[in-house]
């Protein structure tokens, strides 16, 4: 019997400087590569500090395909593992978040420690003393923390997390600001699937471009003042490569660092919060930066491959196949801080993110008119020339064009291209 030899796509051939081809979200042959080429290769968000805060939290996530539980040990150690018996493979927890001692399995009732060390085994006199406990841990991941943010990877070997963030700290420095001098908190998420590639979504968080168009929805029904604001086509902004495929999306630079300009005046839509802060007790200039921390920093950062830091939540992406993507959405606030700027953050997370806001059901109306479109003239390219001409290079090595530009893309791109031809 002749067994044919797979075809490698020619990943060189797929992305250009200024395109790539539409099979990059159509080839289910492509998607699997990449699940094992660049999200088991590389440091992938998993948890933010908050969710998993006191000894023996724990949440679900995903690492490409691979489901993980992220856990805080009794220590206060953050581990990683694989969801996964050691014996016959089932699940070992199915609870997307919560409290716990240990993880049993619920087919032989295995039962593992927090740090996924195997505690014990229903009648272990069967396997006449041969089973050696030590040796059927959990499958754990390699696990680094920065700023809050938790990541893992199966790549046991690669350089620290803080040389892949690289360029991006300085903005995961600036975006945790928001907190207001408290610590960053996640106040719940939603998550929403849509039938499209996940590179459809990487590519969504700095491009300004669809703004206006997209959501001109929202620009209308918002007030006046917050439609200025988000006039992001002429404020100056800008779109920057930060290396190893992460990006930064100025939309409003007067308000990259929150603690910058405290003493301009407080916009109107938010005098009424001022004025219940200020009643609360909080001193003048604790109520400015509160209130100027509410609606969130200026800029999108995209941390390549799978968290957008957009404004003031985080937006998760999830692949599910090569034409279904999971995205989840997480509302941030202050833990310990006024009760009141936490609601008004959620309200406006309600307006522009919620499942029936202004904004995300609209986004992802048209990723999905993307991937249906892709599946015609797959010979065609997709462009990402915007702004390359206007490209600059700065003292640090990394690009910079004008707001509405395909700079972010073409990061996560050459990031991508980078992933794939390796195969070692």
């Amino acid at each position: 019997m002749n067994i044919a030899t797979p075809v490698v796509p020619d990943y060189a051939a797929l992305v250009h400087a200024d395109r790539a081809l539409t099979t990059m979200y159509t080839d289910p042959a492509i998607f699997e590569a990449e699940m094992a080429r660049v999200f088991e290769r590389t440091w992938v968000w998993v948890a933010h500090g908050s969710e998993i805060a006191e000894p023996g939290d724990f949440k679900m996530a995903m690492v490409g395909l691979q489901p993980v539980i992220v856990v805080r040990d009794r220590k206060g150690v953050v581990h990683v593992h694989v969801n996964r018996c050691r014996h016959r493979a089932a699940t070992v927890c199915e609870v997307a978040k919560g409290k716990t001692n240990s993880f049993v399995c619920p087919y032989h009732g295995w039962s593992y420690a927090l740090d996924g060390s195997l505690r014990g085994l229903p009648y272990e006199a069967g396997y006449a003393g041969t089973i050696d406990k030590k040796q059927f841990p959990l499958k754990s991941l390699r696990v680094e923390e920065y700023a809050g943010l938790i990541f893992a990877t199966f790549k046991d070997d690669i350089a620290p997390l803080t040389d892949f963030l690289g360029g991006a700290k300085k903005w995961i420095d600036l975006f945790m600001k928001q907190g207001a001098g408290y610590p960053l908190t996640s106040l719940g998420e939603h998550r929403f699937s849509f039938p499209g590639n996940w590179k459809i979504q990487l590519e969504n968080t700095t491009d300004a471009y669809h703004f206006p168009l997209v959501h001109k929805a929202f620009l209308t029904a918002t007030d006046s003042e917050t439609a200025a604001t988000m006039d992001i086509m002429n404020n100056g902004g800008y779109v920057e490569d930060l290396g190893n495929g992460h990006s930064v999306m100025v939309m409003v630079p007067d308000l990259v660092d929150l603690d910058d300009n405290l003493e301009a005046p407080i916009p109107k839509k938010f005098e009424a919060l001022a004025a219940e802060l200020t009643a609360e007790g909080h001193p003048d200039q604790e109520v400015r930066r509160i209130v100027r921390a509410v609606g969130g920093t200026g800029f999108n950062l995209n941390l390549f491959p799978n968290l957008g830091c957009s404004a003031a939540f985080f937006r998760v992406l999830q692949p599910i196949s090569v034409d279904e993507t999971e995205v989840r959405h997480v509302a941030l606030g202050m833990k310990g801080g006024p009760a009141a700027a936490n609601r008004a953050r959620l309200r406006i997370h309600e307006f522009f993110q919620g499942p029936m806001g202004f904004g995300s059901p609209d986004d992802a109306e048209v990723w999905d008119r993307v991937q249906h479109g892709a599946q015609g003239g797959k010979e065609l390219w997709l462009m990402l020339n915007r702004g390359l001409a206007g490209e600059e290079a700065l003292p640090d090595g990394h690009l910079r064009s004008d707001v509405s530009a395909e700079t972010g893309m073409r990061a996560a791109y050459r990031q991508w291209k980078a992933m794939m031809e390796v195969t070692s």
